[in-house]
């Protein structure tokens, strides 16, 4: 199949996707709101409310849930702070031409169990606090909600795991409770991050099939209900879920929904073109679930891949997006929900680093700390591709060494001191990719290279230095 670029003038009626900016090198904002428009993406999802990505947003005409991250939720317990956020991150942006705000996402999938409860007693009060300050500024058309992952239901008896047993989860129908009635009486939407994807990864018993759009042998009957896919029946579990709880009619977005290409035997470019080529289509199609037919808000994840997000989940992290790092597609999509896939439109003018590459030094004579300088440079750069089942995985011992120092060397700019390594590496201009193994170089960050790294990986370096 040949796939050429091509400007997509409409999306599906509904469809966002969450921009993630935890990357060393950052694309230009300008050049990401560019990139949305240019494919005809109305909606965003941000997990902030930075300053830099807000100013592009104005007079963007794109509808914008910003974000307040689960480590201020503490903070937005204090109404006062509350008033405060709306007013620096919300208010200052409502004006005509402005940032068309239309969702406050409090907090990220807080009530995680990998959380140990740290934000379950204050998720509430910060959900709350928001929605009420809002209000008060007069933007009572702005709808706090809390995007929760799909764990905070569960069907109350394992042997019968239908849709129709949905329940939220024992441990936190208290605070699920709390939080869906004050939804409701705002209007506000509940917001379910579901990903098919996790349902496949560390569970090779899971039918691979069901977790994609194209049908299944052995579908699971509920009440005369024919399940095809893993997504339709999680979204319904939730809608049970909510049903159990007296709000059965309340609106669901999914926050965020996609899949990863690298990274895991089971993240890559095919299964995810084999994922987004059923959901766009019955997205176009309005087919909505069983329980729910109809449109239904989504959010794809994520529109860039994100090199320094953490991989304590797995080192498919840092691969959802449906971009590469440097604004370039992966694959075909059609985001019309026609089905008539091609490439979509790259990120413009992107600037790179020169066409130059740290790799294994073949003259090197002492190998003996080989090990531990490819460990170093994979502590302060992205090798994720060279795990099990990922692109890199077939490389041999001195190509995986090329990679790691290659890595390091484009986080770090290519300076000059980067790429020694106890002289085990050396710069070369012949690039050494091979297959679907890329040896990537960096974009040029906006300031000067000579000046350093971004603000984004000298964070990362701090917080791995501290734990170190």
């Amino acid at each position: 199949m040949i796939l050429l670029f091509v400007g997509v003038n409409i999306s599906v009626e509904g469809i966002g996707v969450n921009w993630g900016t935890m990357a060393s090198h950052e694309l230009p904002a300008k050049v990401v709101v560019k990139m949305l428009k240019d494919n005809g993406i109305k909606k965003v999802k941000l997990f902030d409310a930075d300053d830099t990505t807000m100013n592009a947003l104005i007079a963007s005409d794109l509808d914008v849930m910003v974000a307040i991250p689960n480590d201020q939720l503490a903070s937005m317990n204090t109404y006062k702070r509350a008033k405060e956020w709306v007013q620096r991150n919300v208010t200052r942006y409502n004006y005509n031409g402005g940032v068309k705000i239309k969702y406050v996402a409090v907090g990220n999938e807080p009530f995680l169990t990998a959380y140990n409860n740290s934000f379950l007693d204050i998720t509430f009060p910060a959900l709350r606090n928001i929605q009420n300050a809002l209000n008060e500024a007069g933007l009572d058309y702005i709808k706090a909600t809390v995007p929760l992952n799909a764990d905070v239901y569960n069907s109350p008896d394992v042997n019968n795991p239908v849709p129709s047993a949905g329940r939220f989860r024992q441990d936190i129908l208290g605070e699920m409770t709390q939080i869906v009635q004050f939804l409701a009486q705002n209007k506000a939407p509940f917001t379910v991050n579901i990903y098919p994807f996790l349902s496949l990864y560390g569970n090779d018993n899971f039918p691979i099939d069901y977790a994609f759009f194209d049908g299944v042998t052995s579908p699971i009957v509920d009440n005369g209900i024919a399940y095809q896919n893993v997504f339709d029946a999680n979204f319904d579990t939730l809608v049970s879920a909510l049903k159990a709880a007296g709000y059965g009619d309340m609106a669901i977005i999914v926050g965020e929904v996609g899949w990863p290409t690298d990274g895991d035997k089971n993240a890559n470019v095919n299964n995810a073109y084999r994922f987004y080529n059923g959901l766009l289509p019955k997205l176009g199609a309005n087919k909505g679930t069983p329980l729910r037919p109809g449109n239904i808000e989504v959010y794809l994840f994520g529109l860039i891949d994100e090199d320094v997000k953490s991989i304590a989940p797995g080192n498919f992290e840092r691969h959802w997006g449906i971009f590469k790092y440097d604004g370039q597609p992966k694959f075909g999509m059609d985001f019309s929900g026609k089905g008539q896939n091609k490439l979509v439109v790259p990120a413009q003018n992107v600037k790179y680093l020169p066409k130059r590459w740290c790799v294994f030094n073949p003259n090197a004579k002492d190998l003996s700390k080989l090990a531990e300088n490819i460990d170093y440079a994979c502590t302060f750069s992205d090798c994720t591709t060279l795990g099990y089942g990922s692109s890199c995985n077939g490389l041999d011992a001195y190509g995986n060494a090329s990679y790691a120092f290659n890595a390091y060397f484009q986080v770090q700019n290519q300076g000059n001191l980067s790429c020694n390594f106890q002289g085990l590496a050396a710069v070369t201009t012949q690039n050494l990719s091979q297959g679907q193994c890329d040896f990537p170089i960096q974009i040029l960050l906006a300031e000067s290279p000579e000046r350093g790294p971004s603000l984004a990986i000298l964070l990362f370096l701090l917080v791995i230095t501290f734990f170190m």
